[in-house]
Parts: C-alpha cells; sequence; structure tokens
C-alpha cells in the first residue's frame, strides 16, 4: 500500500469527533470580557447563517398573521428572484447572439 493510500484509510479509521472539533464558530475571551466575545459571537453566527438555521428548527406555535407575512415575504423573494433571471437570460442571449 503506497503511502497516500495509507494515510487516506487512516482518515477514514478514524472517529468522527476530531472532524467536527473544527465545525462550528469559536470565540476567545480577552482579558475576562465575556460581553464582547458574546457581541463578537452573534456577529458570527448571523453571518454565519447559524442563527437562521436555529430559528427554523425551533418548533413553536406561529401565528396566522406570522405565517402570513412568510409567506408574502417569500413570495416576493422568488418573484424577484425569477425577473432577475429572466434579465440575465435575456443579457446572455443578446451576447451569444452578437446584438
Amino acid at each position: 500500500m503506497n503511502p497516500v493510500a495509507r494515510q487516506v484509510s487512516s482518515l477514514l479509521k478514524r472517529p468522527s469527533q476530531q472532524f467536527q472539533q473544527w465545525r462550528g464558530i469559536r470565540v476567545r475571551v480577552l482579558n475576562g470580557n465575556l460581553e464582547q466575545a458574546l457581541t463578537f459571537m452573534q456577529r458570527q453566527m448571523q453571518s454565519s447563517g447559524i442563527e437562521r438555521l436555529i430559528k427554523n428548527e425551533q418548533i413553536h406555535h406561529i401565528k396566522n398573521s406570522e405565517k402570513r407575512i412568510l409567506a408574502r415575504k417569500n413570495l416576493e423573494r422568488k418573484i424577484r428572484s425569477q425577473e432577475l433571471a429572466r434579465k440575465l437570460q435575456a443579457i446572455l442571449i443578446k451576447k451569444v447572439r452578437g446584438l
């Protein structure tokens, strides 16, 4: 077995916990300033999308008015993306045809 195959096989045999420890967000607390570390962690979670995933996975009652608002926002987002796709397609067609 060549050295590369040996390394790959050894990586596959290791428990997955070693790889999972690098996932997520690490925040360093400097000089015992916990508040600053928490705000930094919150910004990191917002920018990486973790906060949105956590909120989506929470199971709780959603009021009908909130459902309507979410449905309207999703519809607007979908329409906006479809319009953008149509515009981009028209631009690409013009470029391909050389107009």
